[in-house]
């Protein structure tokens, strides 16, 4: 097969709007899953590089695992390339930051930051995808901002230099999204699966083994065998969920994250979010919602 023929493994959109907001709720859950087992492992003394490539490495063998006896090697060939190649790497990209950060910062943190994804989105869309923004949309982005800095809180003793990291994380992650619905239709999900995280295995791999260090506990195991898992899992969902549901649709799913990681953050590391957290939380997904509600009446 030629590059840029169709490939018969590529399921084509969808208008299936219940389902496709049902599994980007699966995915939000297993990427906190993914953030806490991160923050455990890097506070556990593993280096991020090295949690990074297990995420992916075990990310990679469930694709191939799910996807090669059923597809054969066909599930490796790129319609686009140079598109899944982007993608690739803003979403190993982000996840490096993001998982560096996650050393230095509370997962609530991290996450409520992350939540200025899908208004970062409505910004990129500008150049990349050609979308006009009105007055009202504009104003709701300066919004969602006035948040990030609430969070991050730049003017006092709270800021974190590991909260610009999470700035590159978001808009990293806001490319991958972009890129992810520009492929869907065009490229199979097994083959969006299995470049993603082949890309960052293969690249990590030297890396990661500069600094390998096996879990010295019983109870790190865990974490350090599933954050792979939930990877898969996740963006094994929210690649399906794009493909049944618009993406103007989605993006307020991801709001539900924050009630997730601050669940996760006091249980698993008895941390409780700040006033700042939660008041910034508020402010950039006030924002997001209004962007999305003008979406959707558009």
């Amino acid at each position: 097969m030629r590059v840029g023929q169709p490939n018969d493994a590529v399921a084509q959109r969808e208008n299936r709007m219940g389902l496709g907001v049902a599994m980007m709720a699966l995915a939000v859950l297993f990427f906190t899953c993914i953030d806490t087992s991160a923050k455990w492992l890097v506070t556990a003394g593993h280096a991020a590089i090295q949690v990074v490539f297990v995420r992916y490495a075990v990310h990679f063998l469930l694709a191939l695992a799910l996807f090669l006896p059923r597809e054969g090697r066909s599930a490796l060939r790129s319609n686009a390339p140079g598109r899944q190649l982007l993608r690739s790497s803003c979403l190993f990209g982000s996840t490096i930051c993001n998982f560096t950060s996650l050393q230095f910062l509370p997962i609530t943190v991290t996450t409520t930051i992350m939540f200025a994804g899908p208004i970062a989105v409505t910004v990129l869309a500008i150049p990349i995808l050609g979308e006009r923004v009105g007055l009202h949309r504009f104003a709701a982005v300066c919004t969602g901002f006035v948040g990030v800095l609430v969070v991050m809180q730049p003017w006092g003793a709270e800021f974190h230099p590991a909260m610009l990291l999470n700035l590159a994380a978001m808009t990293l992650a806001a490319l991958y999204f972009i890129m992810t619905r520009m492929l869907a239709g065009t490229e199979s999900n097994a083959t969006s699966q299995l470049w993603a995280s082949g890309l960052a295995t293969v690249c990590l791999a030297p890396f990661a083994a500069r600094v390998w260090q096996w879990p010295p506990t019983a109870i790190d195991w865990a974490p350090f065998l599933l954050i792979g898992i939930f990877g898969g899992v996740g963006h094994i969902s929210a690649t399906y969920a794009h493909r049944m549901a618009d993406a103007s649709i989605l993006a307020p799913i991801v709001y539900i994250q924050i009630v997730l990681a601050a669940v996760a953050s006091i249980v698993v590391f008895e941390v409780y979010p700040t006033v700042w957290t939660l008041g910034g939380g508020l402010i950039i997904a006030g924002a997001g919602l209004y962007i999305w509600w003008r979406e959707r009446r558009r």
